[in-house]
């Protein structure tokens, strides 16, 4: 087989968030990318839709933030999750939601140059996919996987061109399985899967009808309805989504996986409708209606050689929590700038081993995450209900506006069901709080981390190796407030040190290594908020070492005046994290 022709560096199989964005940041570091896809376009079904500040910096990084804030759902129009009878009907609680709170706005804000969003998918796919194709990547669409090999120098994969009927085979060096949660690839390579599939099931129904009679004076874009009529499944309660404010939504409920799929008939799904808006004589054109199921399943391996999953196709979970695109987002920048390293020729190719070693822990934890939120919903579930009364609901509501020590201890309940649902709905923790421990990060020189607040809930910011770089805000040389993470974006790792760390401004010199660069606080980019210097954590003239994609590789805890001693204790590090 001849192996020294390429038809592309990577190809991707799938467009959608992994997909796109590996092909997007890849083709910003200058990569070749090939995607390809069965279907005819993108996503065509508003599936997920809040998009937290660590996504926000990933597409910051890949400079697409802008653009995406003027398609979306602004976080100050994203407002409380609404509990009622319907979307017409009684109030029954309201909780703070997405860190818009008084008690939380300060840590989302303190934490991070971007802001939530909540963006459908069939909205922010088409930007991150135009962009990847502006910057030089590549698509083909009615295209299906069929099978690949893989040699010590690369892969070949045979496609179908469903148009044409016919098969071809591209090479390329790397192949990443992009494909969803039927992944052929992620089956091709004998990925290892551990949970179950198809434990609870809910239907959906994504439809037009403007409700802003209901909505506008209390903007939420998540309502969920305590009915009879939706009493049922794993949450017992319905939901109204709101998909474009407010005249797009989606609504859904549970059913009993025992008696097999519901027959969706317009008609029916109508009056569910109207019921869970509590408006009889609504007007509803009904866009799409599915049936999906609960899973609870994660690979605890990404990759085999040279091909690699990420996405769905490695970690399947239920929409509770807001974390699948996200994390579908967060695998393909992890790996895009790994694998444009390694084909620059500025890091070993064991570095791509990596990659398993940083993502996995993190599906595993989102997979089980997602489905306790669906579990905690049982505490709300209770508090609305009593059980053995001849309608549960109706009388859970009656008991919670009763004036007796039976609705006394149910309103306590209830407030107690609210605040488990922070780890839900305020878990900043959870979004920002990933600590990756891999050979691409040197910890030799590190304790155990101590967490002082609860770590879902709340972020710790901090400089250790294997997180992410606290966000601060310095001032450049226009006098603009620009962000700490601003300053490290791009291909390549920067060494960050302060005014006093001209040491290792000369060690850079001496390993003169294209993919470093220095920034050092305090002379052209000024910290006049002393920001960065109360979150640094290391001296002035210590270093950090801070990674493509954000996160820190190294740093020094020591003061370093002497060259010689800052380039060898440099080399050292970049030995260490498979950079020499």
């Amino acid at each position: 087989m001849q192996t020294d022709h390429f038809d592309t560096d990577v190809l991707i199989i799938g467009t959608g968030p992994t997909g796109a964005t590996a092909a997007l940041a890849l083709a910003t570091y200058g990569i070749n990318a090939h995607m390809v896809s069965r279907t005819n376009w993108l996503a065509d079904t508003p599936r997920a839709h809040i998009t937290n500040q660590r996504t926000m910096e990933v597409f910051r990084a890949l400079d697409i933030e802008e653009e995406l804030y003027r398609h979306a759902t602004p976080w100050d129009q994203m407002g409380d999750s609404l509990f009622t009878t319907s979307l017409a009907g009684e109030e029954l609680a309201r909780l703070r939601c997405w860190g818009t709170g008084d008690a939380r706005k300060g840590d989302y804000l303190s934490g991070s140059p971007c802001e939530l969003l909540d963006i459908p998918q069939p909205i922010v796919e088409p930007v991150i996919f135009k962009n990847a194709l502006e910057r030089g990547a590549r698509a083909a669409f009615n295209t299906e996987y069929v099978s690949h090999i893989q040699d010590d120098e690369g892969v070949s994969v045979t496609l179908r061109d469903l148009i044409q009927n016919r098969e071809y085979v591209l090479r390329a060096r790397y192949l990443i399985g992009a494909d969803g949660a039927r992944s052929r690839v992620a089956q091709d390579i004998d990925l290892p899967i551990e949970g179950h599939h198809g434990r609870a099931g809910t239907i959906y129904v994504n439809f037009r009808a403007d409700l802003s009679k209901y909505v506008e004076h209390r903007p939420s874009i998540l309502h969920w309805i305590v009915s009879p009529h939706a009493s049922f499944g794993e949450i017992g309660m319905g939901l109204l989504r709101a998909v474009k404010p407010w005249n797009e939504w989606i609504a859904g409920w549970g059913f009993d996986i025992s008696k097999g799929d519901p027959e969706l008939i317009d008609s029916e799904l109508t009056e569910r409708v109207r019921l869970l808006t509590g408006v009889p004589d609504l007007e509803i054109e009904i866009i799409t209606k599915s049936i999906w199921y609960v899973n609870q399943a994660y690979a605890t391996e990404y990759s085999r050689g040279r091909v690699f999953c990420g996405g769905d196709a490695v970690h399947r979970h239920p929409p509770s929590s807001g974390l699948g695109l996200n994390t579908c987002v967060q695998d393909a920048f992890n790996l895009a700038w790994k694998i444009a390293a390694v084909i620059k020729g500025d890091a070993k190719a064991d570095l791509l081993e990596t990659y398993t070693q940083e993502r996995a822990p993190v599906g595993k934890q989102i997979v089980l995450r997602a489905n306790q939120s669906r579990l905690d919903y049982g505490a709300l579930h209770k508090a609305f209900r009593v059980e053995g009364a001849e309608n549960p609901v109706v009388a859970g509501i009656e008991r919670l506006k009763s004036p007796t020590p039976e609705g006394e201890a149910a309103r306590e309940a209830l407030n107690q069901a609210l605040e488990l649902k922070n780890t839900e709905f305020n878990a900043q923790g959870v979004e920002m709080n990933q600590r990756y421990h891999s050979s691409a990060i040197d910890e030799s020189e590190e304790s155990e981390e101590i967490w002082d607040k609860d770590r879902q809930l709340y972020l710790k910011a901090t400089t250790r190796p294997g997180a992410k770089l606290p966000h601060a805000w310095l001032i450049d040389a226009k006098g603009m407030r620009v962000s700490t993470l601003d300053l490290v974006k791009g291909y390549g790792f920067t060494l960050i040190t302060g005014l006093s760390g001209t040491a290792w401004d000369m060690a850079l010199k001496s390993i003169d290594k294209p993919c470093l660069r220095l920034l050092q606080v305090g002379d052209v980019i000024k910290d006049p908020y002393c920001e960065w210097q109360r979150r640094r954590e290391i001296p002035e003239s210590g270093a950090l070492l801070v990674r493509p994609d954000g996160y820190v590789a190294w740093r020094c805890m020591e003061a370093v005046q002497d060259a010689t001693e800052a380039t060898q204790r440099l080399e050292q590090a970049l030995d260490s994290i498979l950079l020499q």
